[in-house]
């Protein structure tokens, strides 16, 4: 009975680091992280209108850069910031920047060229892209 208590509590402690480690590893730098695609913002969002389980098989949960030009940026109370490139229709791709990230500007003039990178979460009217950061 003993062993069994001991097995127990043994398991119960590895679980809990394993977990504590979780809980506190470090967040991916995004400045730094590896690039897996690189794509246009209308081809892109093409892409998703297409075919959306094609293109997340292919882009979801990928750090991919994009470029295009600035449709709208937007600054929410919170602070988030928030770029939305064209691609020729209503809807677009829409860039959050990374609030873990320092960047050297905020603010985006509507007609700018600009590439983004960032972590790919599907298609929800736009093509939404987490964790951004601008690529030079």
């Amino acid at each position: 009975m003993k062993r069994l208590l001991y097995f127990l509590a043994a398991i119960a402690l590895i679980g809990a680091a394993v977990g504590y480690y979780l809980w506190n590893k470090p967040h991916t730098n995004m400045q730094s992280a590896k690039t897996d695609l690189v794509i246009e913002a209308t081809a892109l969002f093409n892409e998703f209108s297409a075919d959306e389980n094609a293109a997340n098989s292919k882009y979801l949960d990928k750090t991919i850069a994009v470029s295009g030009k600035v449709k709208e940026s937007t600054k929410s109370d919170d602070g988030t910031v928030k770029v939305s490139l064209q691609t020729g229709s209503d809807f677009g791709v829409l860039c959050e920047l990374d609030p873990l990230s320092k960047h050297p500007r905020t603010e985006f003039a509507e007609g700018e060229t600009l590439t983004f990178k960032g972590i790919c979460t599907g298609i929800n009217f736009d093509v939404q892209l987490t964790r951004c950061v601008e690529v030079k």
